[in-house]
């Protein structure tokens, strides 16, 4: 059987044949006669998956209307009780694990080890979320008024708009949706155009164990289609917090758009990574941080390392085993146990071979890479090699986010020198250091070092566990999904003052007699 014909089966024991369209889900696969198609195609081979349908302006109001009602259910419903609910879904996903995890690697062209553990990290967060239910705690605060309480909790916002981006096509979702409900928020998802097919199959899962526990479809609520259908979301007032993954101009224009209306957003957008490696680093250590770093899902996460800022004294001796592992980096279908799969559409390959032109226009030396692979087995045209260059750190495109495996090597003399590099981006997003000198680690992760949202010591930019606040700074965004105190993202905050005495007095010492 052939790969193709083996993810087609896979879709089919995830039960997403046929979807109707005009309900929650919002969406039919393959075949819909009044509204435009979305075509998924994989970049590992080219082919045609399927076709979904995209959600009509009428589907959309109606699937909001759904959630509002929905909500005014499930944010009655006790937090524990909301907690069992995403405990099932984690559950239903560990046994869909392998065929989820597999048709996000064909679909979006990451390896098979990184799909499945996109699908663990859905499970995880659901794990996480279950505790959290438990918890959502408020504070007491003391009071200046006799006889008087003061207090502080958290109340469900309504519902949250999730829009994700293609690198990493259900793990962003889980960590707003699973925390959002457990908050009593219902979710309503925009997935990536390119990957629609895998936010089908995550809205199946969760929707069998809804009609389990006979609960509303309007919980959770998937929307297709491209960026119209996010102008919906964002202009929409009856969603009070957006949460948008993506480039950082998407973001902007998300960040303004709902700001006009005074809601919330909570972005994660683009990242500009660094690993400084000193001269007291473990090399080898540094060495395959780096390689997963810049290589993972092709270069195409948010967290990989786009720029290495080495010490002068290691700088050739790291350079050389670098150029040695990628020399040995095997590039094909991501089903097929390769380390590099493709990149997620010919418009990528487009913009990672400009990058590499404007490198050689400003005088960078490119080391590696850079070719677009052709002939059997990447007829797809998405398959690129690695590549590696020299650059200066005020080279104009070393300040962008290229979206693809090109790597970036600096030297430099002293770790002053290395963090203002490291943060003379626009993005703050991951950072790393790579250093056994506890001096040189402690000023990294001083006030005065590391400006990103997350700042790594001896392990790379990329991987984060989802028990830390995930998000950056600067252009990147600054919001914090996933683990921590994210959850609070979701609430509103309200401030409680109980008098339990037989008179009035106001605050500050003000009379007030009549």
């Amino acid at each position: 059987m052939s790969l193709h014909n083996e993810i087609m089966d896979t879709i089919a024991k995830l039960g997403i044949e046929q979807i109707n369209a005009g309900t929650s889900t919002g969406t039919i696969f393959f075949k819909n006669d009044h509204a435009p198609l979305i075509e998924s195609v994989s970049p590992a081979d080219g082919k045609l998956i399927g076709s979904v349908a995209c959600t009509t302006e009428e589907e959309y109001h109606n699937i909001i209307a759904s959630a509002q009602h929905a909500f005014l259910e499930w944010r009655k419903m006790p937090a524990p009780a909301r907690g069992e609910i995403v405990r099932q879904i984690g559950n239903k996903l560990r046994e869909h694990k392998r065929d989820l995890g597999m048709l996000v690697s064909y679909e979006m062209g990451k390896v098979h080890e990184e799909g499945m553990g996109e699908v663990q990290e859905m499970i995880d967060i659901c794990d996480f979320a279950v505790g959290l239910s438990r918890q959502l705690y408020g504070l007491t605060i003391q009071s200046e008024r006799p006889n008087h309480r003061m207090m502080e909790q958290w109340h469900p916002l309504g519902i949250t708009g999730i829009i994700t981006a293609f690198n990493f096509p259900v793990a962003v979702y889980g960590w707003n949706a699973f925390l959002a409900a457990i908050c009593g928020d219902v979710v309503v998802w925009k997935p990536s155009e390119k990957t629609p097919l895998s936010a089908i199959a995550t809205q199946h899962i969760i929707a069998q164990v809804l009609k389990e526990n006979h609960l509303p479809e309007g919980i959770f609520n998937l929307v297709n289609g491209n960026y119209t259908v996010g102008e919906w979301m964002t202009t929409d007032k009856r969603i009070p917090l957006i949460s948008a993954t993506g480039s950082i101009r998407m973001g902007k224009i998300v960040a303004q758009t709902v700001g006009a209306r005074l809601g919330k957003s909570l972005l994660e957008l683009g990242g500009n990574n660094a690993i400084i490696i000193t001269e007291n680093a473990d090399l080898d250590m540094a060495l395959r941080a780096v390689a997963f770093g810049a290589v993972g899902t092709a270069g195409q996460r948010c967290t990989s390392t786009r720029r290495v800022i080495l010490h002068k004294n290691v700088y050739e001796k790291f350079k050389q085993k670098l150029l040695t592992v990628y020399s040995q980096l095997s590039i094909g279908h991501p089903l097929q146990g390769n380390l590099v799969g493709p990149l997620i559409d010919t418009e990528a390959v487009a913009k990672f071979v400009a990058a590499i032109d404007e490198v050689k226009k400003e005088g960078g030396n490119l080391l590696c890479g850079g070719d677009v692979l052709a002939g059997e087995g990447y007829e797809s045209g998405c398959y690129v090699v690695p590549a590696i260059a020299e650059v200066q750190a005020d080279f104009a495109i070393v300040q962008e986010e290229t979206f693809a495996p090109l790597l970036y090597l600096l030297k430099y003399d002293s770790l002053e020198e290395a963090i203002a590099i490291q943060n003379n981006v626009p993005q703050g997003l991951s950072s790393a250091i790579f250093s056994l000198n506890v001096r040189e680690v402690e000023n990294y992760l001083s006030a005065a070092g590391s400006d990103c949202g997350i700042a790594n010591v001896n392990i790379g930019t990329s991987g984060a566990e989802i028990g830390g606040a995930f998000g950056g700074e600067k252009e990147t965004g600054g919001g914090r999904e996933s683990g921590s105190d994210a959850w609070k993202a979701y609430m509103r905050r309200q401030t409680n003052t109980i008098n339990y005495g037989d008179n009035l007095p106001l605050a500050q010492g003000i009379k007030f007699d009549i």
